[in-house]
């Protein structure tokens, strides 16, 4: 049964690289082939030289890391903030009739409409993006937590006060391991909800980051530093869900359905 878990795993990577193999090459030479011209898709070869530019001149890596500490703080600020209003809402009915059309009422708005005026109250600097990307990653992992609060089942609850357990330990006991699964589904959705609210920001009122790199290389009509910018995005954001994702399985071991491989 293990070798055969091991051989599915190492299919499975092979043919994820070979895919990958095949979206470079195409990449590289099927716009050509279809007439497309280089401002429009630039081929991998002038990404591939356009980022070696940036490094040694336009200090890519100096933006990625102030996007990135940017991306980390807005999605831990948000995180914990929709933890403790998860809980305290779903843990206290009058709380959740209370704030909950307020909550509502803040998702609903669009968070890019926010963007200006966090510029205009705080200045072109880090505030604003970071404020943009709580807003953004606070909602999914509320509900997520509140969703499984309300989950738990009450009989169980009812049983441990009978067992005269304080609320504290009902809470630690039974509810908060309850709201981990669900709590890991925001989380991962939330990191990738960062890595918007950080640009969106910098698009708005950024002199630096990933975003401001954006913006310059559209303005300059140079398609491949716009690619560059992209990507190095979407790393951010990827490695910051890989790390919740590490985490997961660290905190998650015990949950059977994690180490199912036949679903």
């Amino acid at each position: 049964m293990y070798g055969t878990d091991v051989t599915g795993t190492r299919l499975m990577v092979a043919l994820g690289f070979s895919l990958f193999l095949v979206f470079l090459a195409a990449w590289q030479w099927a716009p050509g082939a279809m007439g497309i011209p280089p401002f429009i898709i630039p081929p991998l070869s002038k990404v591939w030289g356009e980022f070696l530019h940036m490094l040694s001149h336009e200090h890519l890596l100096w933006h990625t890391g102030i996007t990135a500490m940017q991306v980390l703080v807005g999605f831990l600020l948000g995180i914990l903030l929709g933890i403790v209003c998860g809980f305290v809402l779903g843990m206290s009915p009058t709380a959740e009739f209370v704030l909950s059309p307020y909550i509502l009422a803040l998702q609903i708005a669009p968070k890019v409409a926010f963007a200006p005026l966090f510029v205009i109250w705080f200045g072109y600097s880090v505030t604003p993006k970071i404020l943009v990307a709580v807003l953004i990653v606070f909602f999914p992992v509320m509900i997520n937590v509140l969703s499984a609060v309300r989950a738990v089942d009450p009989d169980i609850v009812r049983l441990a006060r009978a067992f005269t357990a304080s609320r504290l330990q009902v809470f630690w006991k039974i509810q908060f391991p309850a709201s981990l699964p669900p709590m890991f589904a925001g989380l991962r959705i939330a990191a990738t909800l960062a890595v918007i609210g950080v640009l969106v920001g910098e698009l708005v009122g950024g002199n630096t980051g990933l975003g401001y790199l954006l913006t310059f290389g559209e303005g300059a009509g140079n398609t491949a530093m716009v690619f560059v910018t992209i990507i190095m995005l979407t790393i951010v954001g990827l490695a910051l869900y890989g790390v919740i994702v590490l985490i997961e399985s660290r905190v998650l071991h015990w949950m059977p359905s994690r180490h199912h491989t036949g679903m």
